[in-house]
């Protein structure tokens, strides 16, 4: 149950690169079924962002690997140079 509140706590959050750049907004997140393990992190980019419309998908969304994320608090920093493009 705990697992179930943090990751609703973690939803509609800001992400932000370690520049200062304002990327998205946390939608939803990718588990490995097996390790339970955060793999991905799926945002609706900022559409005033270039990053993000560099790596938007098909579906409008772009994905980061969670190896990206530096903190989480009040925003989800992540690593612009690990995000891949």
């Amino acid at each position: 149950m705990a697992k179930y509140l943090i990751a609703r706590q973690l939803s509609g959050k800001k992400l932000v690169t370690n520049e200062g750049d304002d990327f998205g907004r946390l939608v939803d997140i990718e588990v490995n079924e097996v390790s339970g393990k955060i793999e991905m992190l799926v945002v609706e980019p900022n559409p005033d962002s270039g990053l993000a419309s560099k790596m938007k998908k098909e579906d409008g969304m772009v994905h980061i690997p969670y190896e990206s994320v530096l903190a989480v608090g009040d925003f989800i920093i992540v690593e612009k140079r690990n995000m891949a493009y």
